[in-house]
């Protein structure tokens, strides 16, 4: 597990290194967006890879598999993340929300057969989404500048620094056999990407620039995530192109490019009518 650790802690490193070299050829009129040039390789080296592999293999998963089953299978990963919200909670002052975790977690793997149902829910116990680069702007962390990490997409500094915790306390990634974490793991990624598959074509014709338009959903997504929130909804445009008028459709669209590039939070889906937001 702490190689585990180790090796990912450097990964997250070598990127920041890179991207910190790279940003001598971006170009942006957004403060938070330093990195453009590189992010923008990135962000398309991703999409290429979502295009590639993980979605054609997403939907074979979900022509194969029947909706319960798959439904089953969501559960038992957002049950396995329920303990990591719980203690991030905790460590924000939450103390009624990080417990309210903790029972969820203790119900669903008991009465809920290990996960596969969701009788917290049913119960009105709310699902969460905490992680520790939440847990830290809490605690005044400013987030940096906006980078696009390989493989894991979308992240601001504070998050890219928090990323190995996460993937340490998010089950599957802190399971020590190795060919279980791998299997566990990539069935984790086909799932979320599965659910994904309805919103590719109303993020296509509803952003003339698609990075700039995730970019721009991702950051005020976490800063609403991170005041719980408490804060208004902007879609700013500092490229001078014409905005997006937000709505449901583009919402949903929006938060699902960022979540199939954001991997790592993927055990923190519940289905829910909108596939693409979760209850706190």
């Amino acid at each position: 597990m702490r190689n585990v650790f180790r090796s990912s802690r450097k990964g997250v490193v070598v990127v920041v290194l890179s991207a910190t070299l790279a940003a001598g050829c971006a170009s942006t009129g957004n403060p938070s967006d330093p990195l453009e040039g590189y992010n923008r390789a990135m962000f398309s080296f991703n999409e290429q890879l979502d295009k590639a592999v993980v979605k054609p293999v997403a939907q074979v998963y979900e022509a194969v598999l029947p909706q319960p089953a798959r439904t089953g299978v969501g559960n038992v990963f957002s049950n396995l993340a329920d303990p990591w919200i719980a203690l991030n909670n905790l460590l924000q002052g939450k103390v009624a929300e990080g417990m309210s975790d903790l029972m969820r977690f203790a119900l669903n793997s008991t009465w809920g057969l290990l996960g596969l149902l969701d009788i917290a829910s049913e119960a009105g116990l709310a699902k969460h989404d905490e992680d520790l680069g939440q847990t830290l702007g809490r605690w005044g962390v400013g987030e940096g500048a906006y980078i696009v990490l390989p493989f894991f997409g979308p992240r601001t500094v504070r998050d890219a620094v928090a990323l190995p915790a996460d993937m340490m306390g998010n089950t599957p990634f802190g399971i020590d056999h190795v060919p279980t974490r791998n299997t566990v793991t990539a069935t984790r990624i086909v799932h979320t990407r599965s659910m994904l598959l309805g919103a590719d074509r109303t993020l296509e014709e509803a952003a003339l620039d698609r990075y700039a338009f995730v970019r721009d959903f991702y950051l005020e997504q976490r800063r609403y995530k991170i005041n719980d929130g408490q804060q208004e909804r902007v879609y700013e445009d500092f490229d001078e192109q014409p905005a997006v008028q937000p709505g449901a459709g583009v919402d949903a669209a929006a938060s699902a490019a960022v979540e199939r590039l954001e991997l790592v939070d993927a055990g923190q889906w519940a289905p829910s009518a909108g596939r693409a937001s979760s209850n706190r």
